[in-house]
Order: C-alpha cells, then structure tokens, then sequence
C-alpha cells in the first residue's frame, strides 16, 4: 500500500496505519474514554433516528455501535482499515442488523446506500480529505447525512496526536475549512468546534 499527501502536504502511509491500529486493537477497549453526554449530542445532530440505516467509517472495536441500536436504528454497517479492529468488533457484536467490513473506505463496496454516515475520532488518519467526502457521498442516499465528529476539542485532538509519527495521522483540520472542503457535496448545517467537541455536519446535495 502506498504512501500520500496528507491535506497539510506531508506523507501518510496507509499500511502504517493499519499497522498502528492492528497492535493497539486487543486493548483498545480498555483505555476508552467516553464523554456520553458529548456523544449524545454527535449523534442527535448525526441525524441518527429510529428506522436509519447507518454507516460507521473506521469503527475500530465498535464503540458506537450500542449507540445507535439504543437509537433503534435499522442496521449498521463498521467499516475499517484494519482487521484487528475488525475482528474485536465481530466477536463483539452478533445482532443481525450489526454488520462489519474491513475495507480502505475510499474504495469500499457497498451493496446499498445509507441514512447517515459518521466519522467520529477518526478523521486525522485519512490522508485525503477530499476523495473520502466523494466516497461517502456515494455511500450516502439522496438527502442522507454526513456527520465528522470528536468528542474533545481540536486542540486535545492535536495534542494526542503529537506524539504519534506523521505517517499515521495529521493535526485535525479547522472545522470551517473542512465546511468548505465538504460544501460542493453537501449542504453544511452543523458547524462546532469549542472546548468540548467538534463536529461538521451536512446533508447531500
């Protein structure tokens, strides 16, 4: 897998990435740290409804997923990079409507369309900002929702990822700049970034 410009210009290597995650997945459960009523904003602002169909981009060990069947979702698809992650979130879940795939998300096949797609603590491992909001809007039905979130602050994003070598990850890009990247695709409602979270969120054209 090769290496690629990150949005700042400096080289992301895929397979580092899923290396990284691969070594960390068997006790990623265990350093989770949950901000629950942050979350339940994401995802009330993430259009996650009862009946929605829903697709989780790099779900790691799934932390969402007990989020959105709580929602009564309909069904929910976890896409990620790396098979560790992949494999702790199967052995996790077995409701029928639970399903998983490991997949760069970029090129992932899709045998249908989703309500609403969600990218939460992930966003500074893709290299490409742009062809993943391409990807996802394919991925999306006419008139679903995109949603990019962390519970945290983009300064305690770029501070966790300090220390981590340029080829996994990125500093986290300015929520308004991401507003523009994505307004050709979709129409930008949700716009925060304060000292509790971030988020950027929008329907598609």
């Amino acid at each position: 897998m090769v290496a690629g410009p990150d949005w700042k210009g400096n080289m992301m290597n895929k397979a580092d990435v899923i290396a990284f995650f691969d070594s960390r997945a068997s006790g990623w459960d265990a350093e989770l740290s949950r901000n629950e009523p942050v979350i339940a904003e994401i995802l009330g602002r993430a259009g996650i409804l009862p009946g929605t169909d829903v697709l989780d981009v790099a779900c790691g060990t799934g932390v969402l997923i007990p989020d959105y069947l709580g929602r009564g979702v309909r069904s929910v698809v976890g896409v990620d990079i790396s098979p560790e992650m992949i494999r702790v979130a199967q052995s996790k879940f077995k409701q029928k409507n639970v399903r998983f795939l490991c997949a760069d998300m970029e090129s992932a096949p899709f045998d249908s369309q989703f309500d609403c797609a969600v990218v939460y603590n992930a966003f500074p491992h893709f290299p490409n900002p742009g062809a993943l909001a391409r990807a996802l809007a394919a991925a999306l039905r006419p008139g679903g929702r995109l949603t990019v979130a962390h519970g945290m602050s983009r300064a305690q994003i770029d501070s966790r990822h300090e220390d981590r070598p340029g080829a996994i990850s990125v500093g986290l890009m300015p929520a308004e700049e991401l507003a523009g990247l994505l307004r050709p695709l979709f129409d930008v409602d949700v716009v925060i970034s304060d000292s509790r979270m971030y988020q950027v969120s929008g329907v598609k054209k």
